[in-house]
């Protein structure tokens, strides 16, 4: 990765019934708001048309918008080892439309993501997806799920630190 600074980082909220994506660009220490939407499953009849649908809309989302890395929330730990697992298959398959795409790969904590955009690692969604308002200079963000994949691709962006050499 050399010297390489972050420039066009596409972040992810994978989930079963709804995957948010978010594509933002960082352009000196502004950083402006490309995309964003979300990708809606709940139609569907089965996980494996689901997480077709996931892949195929994030290939779609990548070859568009030609990002540079995505950025995705680390995986939590969950009680209900049924929705952890479905979970688990929906990032599996945003993951591998990135890994596709020869894009590199960045995660975080829950506690980092709302830390680097709120300044509080234990702030609500709300208050995420108001900071996201604010940094990205928007009007609304269509739901938790589209300012949680944005905000992981504004962590990534105010955070990374390339390697030196």
């Amino acid at each position: 990765m050399g010297g390489r600074q972050p420039g066009r980082t596409l972040g992810i909220d994978p989930g079963s019934q709804v995957t948010g994506f978010g594509v933002v660009e960082k352009k000196g220490n502004r950083l402006q708001h490309l995309a964003s939407g979300s990708i809606r499953l709940a139609a569907l009849p089965s996980l494996y048309l689901r997480l077709e649908k996931i892949h195929g809309g994030l290939q779609e989302i990548i070859r568009e918008y030609l990002p540079t890395e995505v950025a995705v929330e680390k995986v939590f730990m969950s009680k209900n080892v049924h929705s952890a697992l479905t979970l688990g298959h929906a990032r599996g398959a945003a993951l591998l439309a990135a890994v596709e795409a020869g894009l590199e790969l960045f995660e975080y904590s829950p506690l980092e993501i709302k830390k680097a955009v709120t300044g509080y690692g234990r702030a609500d969604k709300s208050q995420v997806q108001s900071m996201i308002q604010t940094l990205l200079g928007l009007k609304t963000v269509r739901g938790p799920d589209v300012s949680d994949a944005l905000a992981a691709a504004v962590c990534h962006l105010n955070w990374f630190r390339p390697l030196p050499g």
